[in-house]
């Protein structure tokens, strides 16, 4: 856990500044973004194991913020915010935040606070082992397996396939929109449909020389859907 990475979301210099010294002499690495976007722009990329996030943010705030976190899967966020009223709180617990901490606060309390999710994160990890049909998926470790005749094919996914199988697999039998691909899976600026296209494609080829085909399918004037072998 000590060399876990935060990503610390916050406008204000001087408190961004605060927040990550204290989480560097605790030994945590940290990276900082000073806007919604840029700080979505950095989890997309750095993968960090807990979210800092203010909500007044320029651009998009951190209801914005914390929502596309939460569809694109489970990285622990806590709230830091000069919003005090039960309602903001309230709605960010409702989005998906894990602790809502009001400022002025004690910068050791936010530390502990993150030690506290981090270990509630690690202690459920195995219980998060996403599983359909012969197809499992361990989205901490970024690996995913077929159980075939002969025993387990593992999957050689890029970071973007294997972004798009796990978020599939969290909701089977669902049909997902190239949209949808788009805001939970694919980096910034990469929002074009033969884009989504291609990585299913790919996916889809994957999974059927692995032992999985038909899992991944076309639903006409939608998108895509996967489903274990006989539907269930």
């Amino acid at each position: 856990m000590s060399d876990a990475l935060i990503l610390i979301v916050e406008d204000e210099a001087e408190i961004a500044e605060i927040l990550e010294s204290y989480f560097v002499r605790e030994g945590f690495r940290v990276i900082c973004a000073r806007d919604g976007t840029t700080g979505l722009a950095h989890h997309q990329s750095l993968r960090p194991d807990l979210v800092v996030l203010d909500i007044k943010l320029p651009g998009k705030d951190g209801y914005e913020v914390l929502a596309t976190i939460r569809r694109r899967g489970e990285t622990p966020v806590i709230m830091v915010t000069a919003l005090a009223e039960d309602m903001d709180k309230l709605q960010a617990l409702r989005i998906g935040a894990d602790d809502y901490v009001v400022k002025p606060f004690n910068p050791l309390e936010v530390v502990a606070r993150a030690r506290a999710v981090l270990r509630r994160t690690l202690s459920r990890g195995a219980e998060h082992l996403l599983r359909l049909g012969p197809l499992t998926v361990d989205p901490g470790a970024y690996r995913a397996r077929i159980e075939a005749g002969a025993g387990p094919v593992a999957l050689d996914l890029t970071p973007t396939e294997f972004r798009i199988l796990a978020h599939m697999m969290r909701y089977p039998g669902r049909a997902f929109s190239r949209g949808d691909l788009v805001d939970a899976c694919l980096p910034e600026g990469a929002a074009l449909d033969r884009t989504v296209d291609s990585h299913v494609s790919n996916l889809r080829r994957k999974l059927a020389a692995a032992g999985g085909e038909g899992m991944l399918e076309g639903v006409r004037g939608i998108g895509y859907r996967l489903d274990a072998p006989d539907g269930r």
